[in-house]
């Protein structure tokens, strides 16, 4: 019977049989062995989560682009103005402070902010 390895972060094994995994993989890379319980690992998740939102909002960037071109072409100071917005708050996602704060992996995902970045990956 072969047998099942799981390692973590920092390159660490144990086998699957033997270990107390997290119920969820979202913050697998952030994954630390301690004994035979693997955890995530608070920092790293945060990196992982900010890459996370980097990701989403690649795409929405590029769309709000395009809503401001269409607004200075028609010179519409007001779609301007709310384009600037929206742009500002996809460019500062990752630095809100309720990543930071957040001293749970539960509040971590529920930083998420949806109003900005759309659905959550961790919903």
């Amino acid at each position: 019977m072969a047998t099942t390895n799981i390692s973590d972060k920092d390159g660490n094994m144990i086998n699957a049989a033997d270990a107390t995994i997290p119920s969820d993989r979202h913050f697998r890379n952030a994954w630390t062995l301690s004994g035979k319980t693997i955890t995530e690992d608070l920092t790293a998740s945060k990196v992982i989560f900010k890459d996370k939102i980097r990701e989403v909002r690649k795409p929405l960037l590029d769309a709000e682009d395009v809503v401001y071109m269409k607004a200075l072409e028609a010179d519409d100071a007001d779609a301007k103005t709310a384009s600037v917005a929206k742009k500002k708050a996809l460019r500062d996602a990752p630095a809100a402070s309720a990543i930071s704060s957040a001293d749970t992996i539960a509040k971590l995902k529920a930083a998420w902010d949806t109003s900005t970045l759309g659905d959550s990956p961790y919903a």
